[in-house]
């Protein structure tokens, strides 16, 4: 069996996961989910959000890279959501992993094209420049149109109720400028040979990273490493919060566990 690490994205703590980490842990997998730095409960981040003021992608991946390393699981699955997504793209890139998922992950530096929806996601955060240096809460409008639009709104307030906490809008800064800046966080090696295979979980239905987002992340990888991409039609930017999460849990798996 093997080791699974999952890495969560802004807005959610690891708690985003308990079903997925059950799911894998009853198919006798072991199962890590690390937080990022300084996170805890969602009870806990709520009540003390400045936790997280500044925090960027850099940070977050080192953390994270260090916890896999404590945890001697450099050689397992590692599958991150949205900008957990991009951590583990960073990761693989850094020669951790036996192969990797990255789940509606947002774009590493070199993806071009903005869709209008993933603009007006990511607005309440990128309308101030002042918030790259603290937190931003969802309201239950932004929350269900970035992360779960295909369900009714009463559907989408309890999942927020029960998930979401403020997130820093840094990640969001340096993804926006990613392609302005020579050194941006966001950037990994696309042409790395030894990287472990990639593969990307897309769907057209998110509004934050829409399919075409993904695709073209993917296509941007060159050389001998494998890249693939799987898209599920219909499906939100919480994808492994709603209905159909097992098909994609056991399509990442299944495809991962092949190496």
């Amino acid at each position: 069996m093997s080791k699974i690490v999952l890495v969560h994205g802004l807005w959610l703590t690891p708690a985003s996961w308990k079903n997925v980490a059950e799911r894998f842990e009853a198919a006798g997998h072991e199962v890590l989910t690390p937080t990022w730095p300084g996170y805890g409960e969602v009870a806990q981040m709520r009540a003390h959000p400045e936790i997280a003021n500044g925090l960027g992608v850099v940070e977050i991946t080192d953390h994270v890279e260090k916890f896999i390393r404590e945890h001697n699981a450099e050689d397992a699955i590692i599958m991150g959501h949205s900008f957990g997504g991009l951590i583990t793209q960073k990761l693989l890139d850094r020669g951790l992993g036996r192969a990797g998922v990255a789940i509606h992950s947002a774009p590493a530096k070199g993806t071009l094209g903005l869709p209008f929806s993933a603009l007006k996601a990511a607005s309440p955060v990128l309308k101030n420049p002042a918030n790259v240096k603290r937190n931003v809460e969802l309201t239950a409008k932004e929350w269900h149109y970035a992360f779960t639009n295909t369900l009714p709104a009463d559907e989408a307030e309890a999942l927020r109720q029960r998930f979401a906490i403020t997130a820093p809008g840094r990640p969001l800064f340096q993804a926006a400028t990613a392609n302005f800046t020579t050194h941006n966080a966001t950037k990994v090696d696309l042409k790395n040979p030894d990287r472990a295979p990639l593969l990307f979980i897309a769907s057209e239905g998110d509004n934050v990273v829409p399919a075409s987002m993904n695709r073209e992340n993917a296509r941007r990888y060159k050389g001998p490493a494998i890249t693939k991409i799987k898209e599920f039609p219909n499906r939100p930017h919480f994808v492994l919060g709603v209905e159909g999460w097992e098909e994609v849990a056991d399509y990442a798996l299944n495809w991962a566990a092949k190496f």
